[in-house]
């Protein structure tokens, strides 16, 4: 099946876009950009030169996912979501180098999320709306806020998992996500800080 460009997208033609790639209005994708196979691209996306997205993600209107982004597969990019790649940030610097960025398999980033350059989004990880995330985000880990910070852990399905880390809605357990017991611990809190 091959993939789809309206009329009023501007995709390079050194970009790659795999079978089933759907790609909405106004969209731009540049030189060197890597789209797996049956993406969603909503209207007036911006995909940078050598972007790396994997199979079967979804990235909603006005993301702008900057170069040195690398996105796994089957990945929610909601949106207005904002990506950077550059830690030093001025218009007239001589010296200027992309900072790499990537986002594992299955994670979500919810709509007007800021992810800065540099970090790691873990697999099934959520980031919640308007989050402004400045570290890196466990797998199955949800963080929100600015700066956004850890609050619970979420199912495959994205629904949140209980104390015991099972999922209510499809009674999924993820006994690894559960902290560890040192000796001598009294309880078992959930760890919060994850730096």
């Amino acid at each position: 099946m091959a993939s789809q460009i309206h009329s009023t997208a501007e995709v390079s033609d050194k970009a790659t876009l795999g079978d089933g790639t759907i790609v909405w209005h106004g969209v731009q994708i540049r030189e060197g950009a890597r789209l797996g196979r049956f993406c969603r691209i909503g209207k007036d996306a911006y995909i940078d030169a050598d972007v790396v997205l994997g199979d079967r993600c979804k990235v909603q209107n006005f993301a702008t996912i900057y170069k040195g982004v690398t996105i796994g597969n089957r990945v929610f990019i909601g949106p207005h979501v904002c990506f950077t790649n550059d830690l030093y940030p001025r218009a007239d610097s001589s010296d200027w180098d992309v900072t790499p960025t990537i986002v594992e398999d299955g994670a979500s980033i919810g709509a007007n999320a800021t992810i800065l350059c540099g970090i790691r989004i873990g697999r099934r990880a959520m980031v919640a709306a308007g989050a402004v995330v400045t570290k890196d985000v466990l797998p199955h880990s949800l963080v929100a806020g600015v700066p956004a910070r850890a609050v619970g852990w979420v199912c495959e399905c994205g629904r949140p998992l209980d104390a015991k880390m099972r999922c209510a809605h499809d009674g999924k357990a993820f006994p690894e996500l559960r902290p560890k017991r040192t000796a001598g611990s009294r309880s078992r809190k959930r760890a919060t800080n994850f730096h």
